[in-house]
């Protein structure tokens, strides 16, 4: 692993010692990779290269001939990720750097300036790297990534519907919470297949439904326009197709999640299951919960408001050793974007505000937050006196922020989800709310006694 700055006494001073020798450095860019290494190991030590995967081949095979251990590259957009990836596989400790953290160094802009200037700074150590999950986890995190923008869509079809519907003077939206529920997908399906009859599709609500059948039969008199039927049939098979599409990704995840556990190969113990009540609806269609434990050692899905959605995105956003690259849970929370980022000048805050930066990770931190503000235990209780001091935004990220740790700690520790420690019991909280109280009515009671 790549060391960090080291400072060194010397006869002339202090002096920043090399911690990485046999560091290289690679400019990527969409048709090129200037890579550049000590100009001891070649007499031309920086070099261009194509980016077809034979130049990447051939970039891995000189980086080998050169003697290099560690690599530093900037994240350009997505052309950084073959070449990231390839040198991974080969064995090179690879280091993604923020191209904002670098861009100041070299005087001129050129190629080989930037490549140089990256090889010698990850040389001294002065590099903070990006973090990246392995490489399964990355893949994980793609097919994740992807099964959520067809969910995405699949949303959308169903906006389609409902506006079809209205457009018709069809009311189901008022009688059905979900249209894409049982009654609701039966009676879209017989309205495509081409019954109008408002009694017979109210037939098909289910009985446990609550409106009545006769609000049925009133919300399913429609105008019938054949452009309206056209719009509900199309965005129908749009719904179905990506829901489809959804599904595939599951078993996809769950092919690569099963090599995931069999290439981290520890023993783990046994797996005490949550018992959670899973909704069915967009619900991951394999047992994530086991694949998790495989990675992390652990069944962090007994923490409150993690359920299978938030364990899939973690799993691939995170991989299994995250914890190695975090030395503590509030620097984990900093790169989630869950804490306050505190501006302080002449021992003064001046702003204390989260922000503005997109995390997929602290994201769905900040989603399990929002599953526990109901919850009657004790992370919900937490969560309700966070919003009763700050509003719902700042109980989401107190009680993510929480989560989070929580989630960092059981991982990192080995432990098993121990309810106590995650928030104050309620009774304590009442005993000391009434303790207080009783001691400001005692003051009260002092003063006037003095005063009569």
């Amino acid at each position: 692993m790549a060391k960090k700055a080291q400072i060194i006494k010397t006869d002339k001073g202090l002096a920043l010692k090399i911690v990485n020798p046999n560091a290289a450095g690679i400019d990527v860019a969409a048709t090129e990779m200037q890579v550049c290494v000590p100009a001891d190991r070649d007499g031309e030590n920086n070099r261009r290269f194509g980016s077809f995967t034979k130049d990447l081949n051939e970039i891995s095979d000189y980086l080998l001939a050169c003697g290099i251990d560690t690599v530093a590259m900037e994240s350009t957009g997505v052309y950084w990720i073959p070449i990231f990836m390839l040198l991974k596989d080969k064995g090179f400790d690879v280091i993604l750097v923020n191209p904002r953290d670098v861009k100041s160094y070299s005087d001129k802009k050129t190629d080989e300036a930037d490549a140089e200037w990256l090889m010698l700074l990850h040389s001294y150590g002065l590099l903070k790297p990006s973090f990246q999950p392995e490489n399964l986890a990355r893949r994980i995190r793609n097919i994740s990534r992807h099964r959520d923008s067809q969910l995405e869509q699949a949303a959308k079809a169903v906006h389609h519907m409902q506006k079809a519907l209205e457009q018709m003077n069809v009311k189901i939206t008022n009688v059905l919470r979900d249209i894409t529920g049982v009654s609701g997908m039966r009676m879209i399906r017989a309205i495509i297949r081409g019954e109008r009859n408002a009694e017979e599709l109210a037939k098909l609500a289910d009985s446990n439904c609550k409106a009545s059948r006769e609000t049925f039969i009133h919300s399913l008199e429609g105008t019938w326009d054949e452009d309206h039927l056209f719009e509900l049939e199309q965005s129908l098979e749009n719904y179905e197709h990506f829901q489809h599409q959804a599904r595939l990704c599951d078993m996809k995840i769950q092919q690569i999640a099963k090599q995931y556990a069999a290439h981290v190969d520890m023993e783990r113990p046994e797996l005490k299951r949550s018992k959670k009540r899973i909704a069915k609806k967009n619900a991951v269609n394999f047992d994530i919960e086991m694949y998790a434990h495989a990675l992390w050692g652990v069944n962090t899905m007994a923490i409150p408001g993690v359920g299978p959605g938030a364990l899939l995105t973690l799993v691939g956003e995170l991989g299994h050793d995250f914890v190695d690259k975090f030395q503590t849970p509030a620097k984990f929370c900093k790169w989630l974007n869950i804490v306050p980022n505190n501006k302080i000048s002449g021992s003064k805050v001046l702003s204390s505000h989260v922000p503005k930066r997109m995390s997929i990770a602290g994201q769905a931190f900040r989603q399990c937050a929002n599953a526990v503000k109901d919850s009657k235990n004790l992370m919900g209780y937490y969560f309700r006196r966070q919003k009763a001091k700050g509003g719902h935004r700042y109980a989401i990220v107190c009680t993510a922020h929480k989560i989070a740790k929580i989630f960092f700690s059981m991982v990192r520790d080995g432990a098993e989800f121990n309810e106590k420690l995650c928030a104050v019991d309620e009774k304590q909280l009442l005993e000391k709310k009434i303790a207080r109280a009783q001691k400001a009515l005692d003051r009260m009671n002092e003063k006037l006694r003095k005063s009569a």
